[in-house]
C-alpha cells in the first residue's frame, strides 16, 4: 500500500489545527500539525507528495519567514499561505515569492482541498497552471486594469475605490468583470496572472 499523502499544518490556534486535521484526515490525508514555524523546521520531515499550509500570523516566526526557509531548505516543498482578511497584502507578497496559493480564513472546504490537490499534484512548477493564459493587457479595458494592478498588489475593494475615485459599488463590479474576464477563480488566481503579465511587460 502507498503512503498517504502528506499536509503539514502549521499554525499557532490549536483549535484550527485539530479542526484542519479531522478535515484532511477525513479527506484521506496524512497530517502532521505544528504549533509555530521554528517547531516545524526543527520536526518536520519532507517527501514526495507532500505542502505546507502555514498561516501567516504566528509569534516568533511568520509564515512568510517560513516559507522563505522552506525554499531554502526543501525548494520542491509547496507551500499554501493561509490568510486572515487583513492579512491580503502579506499573501500577495508571499505568492510572489512562491507559495502555490493563499486561502483566506474562514475558507470553504471545497477551496481547501482544491488547494491541497493543486499544490500536491503540480509542487512548486505548478504555479500558473490552473489559470487561462489571458494576457490582462489585451482582454481589460484601461479602467479595469487599474483594479486588477491594486487588487493584485493586496488592496481591498474600499481602498481600490478610493484611490481610483470611485464608489465601492463600482470597485465590486470591476472586480467581478476582471475575474470573468481573466477567467479567475479568486485572488490567488489573479496574483498569479500578475506575475505572469509582469514577466511578458
Amino acid at each position: 500500500m502507498s503512503e498517504k499523502e502528506l499536509v503539514f499544518v502549521v499554525d499557532d490556534d490549536a483549535d484550527v489545527r485539530e479542526s484542519l486535521g479531522l478535515l484532511l484526515g477525513r479527506a484521506g490525508y496524512q497530517v502532521k500539525d505544528f504549533e509555530s514555524g521554528r517547531a516545524f523546521l526543527n520536526g518536520a520531515v519532507p517527501r514526495e507528495r507532500a505542502c505546507v499550509l502555514a498561516d501567516v500570523r504566528m509569534p516568533e516566526m511568520d509564515g512568510f519567514t517560513l516559507q522563505r526557509e522552506i525554499a531554502r531548505r526543501w525548494p520542491d516543498l509547496p507551500v499554501i499561505i493561509m490568510t486572515g482578511h487583513g492579512d491580503i497584502p502579506m499573501a500577495v507578497r508571499a505568492m510572489r515569492a512562491g507559495a502555490i496559493d493563499f486561502l483566506e480564513k474562514p475558507f470553504e472546504k471545497p477551496a481547501l482541498l482544491d488547494a491541497i490537490r493543486r499544490a500536491l499534484l503540480d509542487g512548486a512548477a505548478g504555479i500558473g497552471k490552473t489559470v487561462p493564459p489571458s494576457d490582462p493587457h489585451e482582454v481589460l479595458t484601461e479602467r479595469e486594469f487599474e483594479v486588477f494592478r491594486l487588487l493584485t498588489e493586496g488592496h481591498q475593494n474600499k481602498v481600490v475605490a478610493h484611490q481610483l475615485g470611485i464608489s465601492v459599488r463600482t470597485a465590486e463590479t470591476h472586480r467581478a468583470r476582471v475575474m470573468s474576464k481573466l477567467g479567475a477563480r479568486n485572488l490567488a488566481d489573479l496574483v498569479r496572472l500578475s506575475m505572469g503579465s509582469d514577466r511578458h511587460s
